[in-house]
């Protein structure tokens, strides 16, 4: 199964447009890496690797556009436009993505789609069943230009988790069925991804932290990965 969607965002004030795989089976929220689209994962690929988990009921991939060119990777924009439109983004998936879904999600990406399947994951446990990041860069104040304040604190895991102590978060997180986070031992942003695993193992979250051989931050790997994983 194989179905297109394009509606209109209150939240983001254009259309957006996904595509879902699958009728049956735990649900997954794909998002693309940098400035790509909602047809990422099958050009390139994965939604093939998946295809047998698949048509065998397991898994379903929804597979969202993202923003990326207008919030993060918005140079022409003040850093704190750039982080309003992330945030206005987050409302677009909460509040007009997720009650499509039949069931709470695990959020999945790779690369910067990591850091939005993770962050997300994390700001709102009680709407994720989980989240796999592969390759992820975790720390968002790289793309602010040095600009802080609360809401990009509170959108950046490594610096919101050390003093993460509400339960209301914390419990969810650990009754969430999957958590994994995966990087390439050589990879540039491995860092971040033992960094936020770290943390959240010293929250009593118990992550899945797998560091992989060699670069591993590419297509091939993140389908050996993905098939791993579910």
């Amino acid at each position: 199964m194989r179905e297109y969607r394009r509606e209109w965002s209150p939240a983001l004030g254009r259309d957006m447009e996904m595509l879902r795989f699958g009728d049956r089976g735990l649900p997954l929220l794909v998002f693309p890496t940098s400035q790509a689209r909602f047809y990422q994962w099958e050009d390139f690929g994965m939604v093939a690797a998946l295809g047998d988990k698949i048509d065998g009921g397991f898994i379903q991939l929804w597979c969202v556009d993202g923003v990326d060119g207008e919030s993060w990777y918005a140079k022409g924009k003040p850093p704190k436009e750039r982080i309003q439109r992330q945030l206005a983004y987050e409302g677009y998936v909460l509040d007009e993505v997720l009650p499509q879904l039949p069931a709470a999600p695990v959020g999945v990406g790779t690369s910067l789609g990591a850091m939005h399947a993770v962050l997300l994951a994390l700001r709102h446990p009680d709407r994720f069943a989980g989240f796999i990041g592969l390759s992820g860069a975790y720390n968002t104040q790289r793309w602010l230009d040095g600009y802080f304040d609360n809401d990009v604190y509170f959108n950046n895991p490594v610096a919101f988790l050390p003093g993460l102590r509400d339960e209301a978060y914390l419990a969810p997180m650990r009754r969430m069925t999957k958590k994994v986070i995966a990087a390439g031992e050589a990879d540039p942003n491995v860092e971040d991804s033992v960094r936020v695993g770290m943390l959240l193992r010293e929250k009593g979250v118990d992550v899945s932290l797998d560091l992989w051989s060699g670069w591993s931050h590419d297509w091939p790997y993140w389908k050996e990965m993905m098939r791993r994983y579910v």
